[in-house]
Parts: structure tokens; C-alpha cells; sequence
């Protein structure tokens, strides 16, 4: 029997009703009516006028003492947080007679609780109009109310969860439309955080430009695929970056039963970039392009160059003497004249043209859609034309001169290095043959490049392997072929065992690194070997040493060359230093004029080489601590032939012994020679005629033999 059949008149047929009074009660219950009640096994409570009777099943679950107990003794039997709501309810459904259904939590004989569903019937009590009966059955549901329970705190702590994450989280179907959003979400696409209305096309919430992305992204997450895209969208004034990824949520049948959109707000991510781009690709100082923007605006150049079939100018620009500025003005006014250089090179750019500075005093222009090379030029025209205007710091007038490299594409080169190693060629011809101007590439350029970089290479190997030797040539008295001296004179042995001349490198003695390096081994051989004669016991005779103008440029030659003379224990009057007449008027003479006295005041002899070929040679004689001087060899080659020669080579000849020095004439081939420099007073000589330069086990023979 169901406690449904036990309702209505079925309920009052088997209750007993007090004859005379009108009164019924729990206890009137028929026998068999709470047999039936008993056999069931979930929780019964019958109440009528206010009385209930509980089944033997009511009556064991709570530990009650009697099976007859008033309604009220129910509500005890809930559970706190239940029971409140519980009597509401019942208080509502007494006047109404509206059945009702409630979950609530009912105490155990063992203080424990369970939940219950609670579904009261009513009937009508037909002794009292106004009242009525109950049924009220209590099903177990705890299993699935905890399990329901646990599931919606779930949800909730995902939800709380989600709504925490300040990326904006989507859960979208298959189709593309909103079936759950968070907190960030709401605010970010529906502007304000309680509206919560899903079931919207989410790409009816995009930004027009990225709907199509949008669109893409849906149809490849529906058929299970992991898609990203990015887009923008601007509120008001701000623009917004979004980085959308999408994944699928997959079923066991292998079917997409929703997408899991997450966008993130990468505003501030893109803001860093774009300035670490800006960063990355201008220079700070200057706001012009750097080295790497350069090259790929010219890359791009290229490229469109190739396409339209035009030409592209090049060139490099470098302030002549710039590094002078920072040192005498200080780097402030340096970079005071690379911005104003900047503007100014901006200022002759039009929108074919493309200014950088690729660091340093070094810039460089593009001009593109070039039709004939007069375009650059017009434009070298401009820049050389804006840089003549005057450059003042703190009321100082800085030298803003500028050296100009141009190259062409494609009739100088093809490519973005091609195109660069020509202009760079140019500018560096042009510095080497005296700066200022502009210089347009030309084959021929290259080929002394390279030769240059060929010698400067070779040079690091016969460093690198130690291949110097000196050689010396001796100097003679012509009289009697005597030996007064050598010149030391470098050679380099290759890996053949080859002999060769300094000539094959010059260009290691215009870079101070190479130059210095080559004067150090050599002085460490020649004063290897003028020891070892020493110790011989031989009659060593003074041996001269070359001085490239270049190492003069740090102004401790003097320094260097008398820490080697004391390591080798060498006497200061067997050193003799050669240099040349022009390297009195070069820039930095000051710092060989101190190197030279501080020399003389420690006993080493000065020897003028070449003389009578350089600028201002009397002046040189009355300033300079000159002990010797060389007459040059090509007056010695034509002093026969040519009278006026003849004249200066006897000049010089007389000079000597009137300012008290000697002179000594280089190059003496032939005996006509000879004759000629013995006729007009000159005493000493070098060259061919009496031995070419030679090894130093030679050298040593003929220091014994005492003549050449």
C-alpha cells in the first residue's frame, strides 16, 4: 500500500471518529491503517487537529518514545537552517491546504543528519470545516541532495574562480553563442559586471575589422581544433588588444559540445613592445632610424627597386674630426652637433629619401625611385649646402664638416651588402686622399679595398707567426768603404721561405695596432742581435731604426723604446732613430718633437730621412734635435742628368758641416754616383753599390771584416 492510496476519504475511512464529541485523534487510527503505515519503509507523520502519529519507520529514524506526537515535535527534528523556512511554509499551507514539497535535514537518534524529501498532502478534516488533515511522507534523498549540493558549490567555486581571472572567459557553443561569461567578460564586451544576459552571438560582440578572424577561429574550434587570433578594439579614446585563443570541449563520442574562449587583454604587453620597438629600431639621441631599421628599410628599398625597375642612392656620412670635439668641447657639444646634423638631414629629406644614424658620427641616407644619379647628387648638393651654416655650443663655434660615400643599386651592387660595402669603399677613399666632399663609388675603389684588407691580413699573420727579421744595410764612408753604421730595415720571411720587402704591407703602418706591433718585434730582434755582438766582443757600430709617423700618436714612444734599450742592457749611442721630414708637419708633431729631445737627452742619435723632399726643411733643421741627414735617393738617381738636381744634392752636402751634421746619401747604385757625391763633399753613403741589406749572421761578417 502506497501512503498515496493513504489520503483523502481513503484516510478517514480508517480512523474511528469519537461518537457525540466530533473529535478524532491519532490514536482513533484504525489497526490496520497503521499496519499499513508501519510496513513502509520511509518516514510517515498523519496529523490531524494537531496531532500526528508516526510510523514505526518515523518512530526508529528519531528515537522517540511514542508513536503519538504532535506536529511541533517535527519541526525539533530539523535541522537549524531548515527548520525556519520548513515552518513558514507549513504556516502558509495550514490556512491554504496547498500541498507542498521540501528538502530539509532531519535528525537521526544518533545526532546525525540526513536530507529528506518532504511532500505534504492535505485533506480536508471532515468533523472541522475550517481545518485540515496531513500526510507527510519523508523519502531519503540524502545520496543526491549532497551529491547535487557538492556540485553547485562546484559551480559556484568555478564560477568565483573564473570571475577572479582578469582574463575575459567565455564558454561558448558550437555555433558561437554566449552560454556563460565571467566577470571580466561582462565588463569588458557588455560594459558592466552584474549584466550577465547570455545566449548573445559572440562575434556580434567583436569589433567589425576582426569578425572575420573571429568567424575562422569558431568554425575550426568546432570541428575540434585549437585556434588563436588577435585583434583590437578601441572605447572611446583607448584602444584595447586582445589575444583570443580558443580550445574545444570534446565529449567521449568525439563531438564539440562547447568552446572555452579565453581573451586576454595584452594592451599593456603591446604598449611595451611597440616602445621596445621604437626603442630597437631609433636612435635615442638623435629620434633618427638606427643600423638595424636601416638595413631593413634598405632591404625593402631593394626589393621594390627590383619590382619598379628604378635606382636607389646611397650614402654614408662621416663628421670629419669628431672625436677632436668630444676631447677639446666635451661630449655634450658632440652630441649638441650630431642633432643638429640630424635636422638638418632630415631637413633637405623629401619623401623619397630615408635618414639613419647607424651610431657614432656615422649616418646614412636613402633615396629611392631614383631616375638618373643628378637625384642623389641634388641631394648631396642640399645636405653639403645646410651643413655650411655655423654650429655654436655655449658660445663656441663647433667645425661640423662632413665626409660623403655614395653608392648606386643596381650599377654598384645588388644587394643590402653590396650597396653598403660600396658606399663605405667610397667614403674611405675619400678620407684617405683628404676629407670633405662626397665621392661617388667607382670599381676601381674596390680593388684598393681589398688590397688593403688583403695587406692587413697578411700583416696579422706575420705577427700572429712571427715572421719579421730584420735586415741591415750598412752605411759607408765613401773614402774608403768603411762601415760608420747599419739600417736596420724590415723583412718578413713567408712559408716558402720567400724574402719580403715592408712595401707588400704599408697599410699595417698607418694602423697604430699593426704598426706598433711590427716597431716592438723589431726592436726586440735588432736588440737581440746587438747584444749578442756585444758579447762577441765584435766593434758594434750604431744601427738606425725606422719610426712610422703613427706611433707617435700616443705619445710614449720614447717611453717604450727606452724600456726595451734597458731590458736589453743596449748603450744608448748605438741607437739611432730615423724619421722622415714630412712627419714634423703632420698632425701630432708635438708628440714626436718630445719624443725626439727626451731620446737626445739619453745619448740616441736623430737621423732626418729623405730630406730636401719635404715642406720647410730649413725650419725643421732649427727646431728639430737632427743629428744626421739622409739625402734622398731619388736626388742621387739623376744628379748626373740633371744639373739643378746636382745642385741641391751639393747644397745639402755643404749644409751638413755647417750646422754640424752629417749627411749620409742613400740609394749610391753606380761608381759614377759615387764620384759625383765624393766631388761636391759628401762623406757618407749607403745603397747597392756597396751591399743590399742583409741577414744578421752577414751583418756580423762584415763587422768583423770592418768594410762593405
Amino acid at each position: 500500500m502506497s501512503i498515496l492510496d493513504l489520503k483523502g476519504d481513503s484516510v478517514l475511512s480508517q480512523m474511528d471518529t469519537s461518537q457525540g464529541t466530533g473529535k478524532s485523534t491519532a490514536g482513533s487510527l484504525s489497526h490496520d491503517f497503521k499496519v499499513a503505515l508501519d510496513l513502509l519503509p520511509h518516514l510517515v507523520l498523519v496529523i490531524q487537529s494537531g496531532i500526528g502519529y508516526c510510523n514505526t519507520a518515523l518512530k526508529n529514524y528519531t528515537g522517540v518514545d511514542s508513536q503519538n506526537i504532535h506536529y511541533s515535535d517535527l519541526i525539533k527534528f530539523l535541522h537549524p537552517e531548515d527548520a525556519e523556512h520548513f515552518y513558514n511554509i507549513w504556516a502558509t499551507a495550514q490556512k491554504s491546504g496547498k500541498r507542498f514539497e521540501k528538502e530539509c535535514r532531519i535528525k537521526k537518534h544518533d545526532g546525525e543528519y540526513f536530507w529528506f524529501l518532504l511532500i505534504a498532502e492535505s485533506h480536508k478534516n471532515p468533523h472541522r470545516n475550517n481545518e485540515f488533515n496531513w500526510t507527510i511522507s519523508c523519502t531519503n534523498v540524502h545520496d543526491r541532495a549532497v551529491k547535487l549540493r557538492e556540485t553547485a558549490d562546484l559551480l559556484r567555486a568555478n564560477s568565483n574562480m573564473l570571475d577572479v581571472s582578469v582574463d575575459c572567459i567565455k564558454i561558448l557553443t558550437p555555433d558561437g553563442r554566449v552560454s556563460h561569461m565571467n566577470k571580466s567578460g561582462c565588463i569588458a564586451l557588455l560594459g558592466q559586471e552584474h549584466v550577465r544576459q547570455f545566449g548573445m552571438d559572440w562575434l556580434s560582440l567583436l569589433p567589425p575589422e576582426i569578425r572575420e578572424q573571429g568567424k575562422k577561429a569558431i568554425r575550426s574550434a568546432a570541428k575540434g581544433k585549437n585556434t588563436r587570433f588577435a585583434g583590437k578594439s578601441i572605447s572611446g579614446e583607448m584602444t584595447f588588444y586582445w589575444d583570443n585563443m580558443l580550445t574545444p570541449v570534446i565529449n567521449e563520442e568525439g563531438e564539440t559540445t562547447s568552446i572555452l574562449c579565453v581573451s586576454r587583454d595584452v594592451t599593456l604587453q603591446r604598449i611595451a613592445e611597440n616602445k621596445l620597438k621604437i626603442s630597437s629600431d631609433y636612435d635615442d639621441l638623435t629620434g633618427l632610424m638606427n643600423r638595424r631599421a636601416f638595413k631593413a628599410t634598405l632591404r625593402h628599398a631593394i626589393t621594390q627597386a627590383k619590382k619598379n625597375k628604378t635606382s636607389i642612392g646611397m650614402m654614408f656620412i662621416d663628421l670629419d674630426y669628431f672625436k677632436n670635439i668630444n676631447d677639446t668641447l666635451g661630449h655634450p657639444a658632440g652630441d649638441h652637433l650630431l642633432r643638429v646634423l640630424a635636422k638638418r638631414l632630415i631637413k633637405c629629406a623629401n619623401e623619397n629619401t630615408f635618414v639613419s644614424r647607424l651610431g657614432g658620427d656615422e649616418f646614412a641616407v636613402i633615396v629611392t625611385n631614383m631616375t638618373s644619379t643628378d637625384d642623389l647628387q641634388n641631394i648631396i648638393q642640399l645636405i653639403l649646402k645646410q651643413n655650411d651654416a655655423p654650429v655654436t655650443y655655449s658660445g663656441k663655434l663647433i667645425n661640423g664638416g662632413m665626409s660623403i660615400g655614395c653608392a648606386v643599386y643596381p650599377k654598384d651592387a645588388s644587394d643590402v651588402f653590396g650597396l653598403m660595402k660600396c658606399a663605405d669603399t667610397a667614403l674611405n677613399d675619400l678620407k684617405d686622399r683628404g676629407r670633405g666632399g662626397y665621392r661617388m663609388y667607382d670599381k676601381k675603389m674596390l680593388a684598393e679595398a681589398e688590397l688593403k684588407t688583403k695587406q692587413l691580413e697578411t700583416a696579422r699573420m706575420i705577427i700572429r707567426e712571427n715572421r719579421i727579421e730584420p735586415f741591415y744595410q750598412p752605411k759607408v764612408r765613401l773614402d774608403d768603404r768603411s762601415i760608420i753604421g747599419f739600417e736596420a730595415l724590415l723583412r718578413w720571411r713567408d712559408h716558402y721561405d720567400k724574402i719580403h720587402f715592408p712595401g707588400s704591407v704599408v697599410e699595417a703602418f698607418n694602423d697604430y695596432e699593426l704598426a706598433t706591433k711590427f716597431s716592438e718585434i723589431m726592436h726586440e730582434k735588432i736588440f737581440t742581435d746587438l747584444s749578442s755582438w756585444i758579447k762577441d766582443g765584435l766593434d758594434v757600430v750604431p744601427v738606425s731604426i725606422n719610426a712610422s709617423p703613427i706611433e707617435f700618436m700616443r705619445d710614449n714612444y720614447a717611453e717604450l723604446l727606452i724600456a726595451r734599450l734597458n731590458k736589453f742592457n743596449i748603450p744608448a749611442h748605438l741607437v739611432e732613430i730615423e724619421i722622415t721630414e714630412h712627419i714634423l708637419s703632420e698632425r701630432g708633431s708635438e708628440f714626436v718633437i718630445r719624443a725626439l729631445e727626451k731620446l737626445k737627452t739619453l745619448g740616441l742619435r736623430i737621423s732626418l730621412d729623405d730630406f730636401g723632399t719635404g715642406h720647410s726643411s730649413m725650419t725643421h733643421l732649427r727646431d728639430y734635435p737632427v743629428d744626421c741627414l739622409k739625402i734622398d735617393y731619388a736626388f742621387v738617381s739623376c744628379m748626373n742628368e740633371e744639373n739643378s738636381i746636382s745642385s741641391i744634392v751639393e747644397g745639402i752636402a755643404k749644409l751638413g758641416p755647417i750646422l754640424s751634421l752629417d749627411v749620409i746619401a742613400e740609394g749610391i747604385e753606380t761608381d759614377q754616383q759615387l764620384q759625383s757625391l765624393r766631388a761636391v763633399g759628401c762623406e757618407y753613403g749607403q745603397g747597392f753599390l756597396f751591399s743590399r741589406a742583409i741577414a744578421a749572421k752577414y751583418a756580423e761578417e762584415m763587422l768583423i771584416s770592418k768594410v762593405a
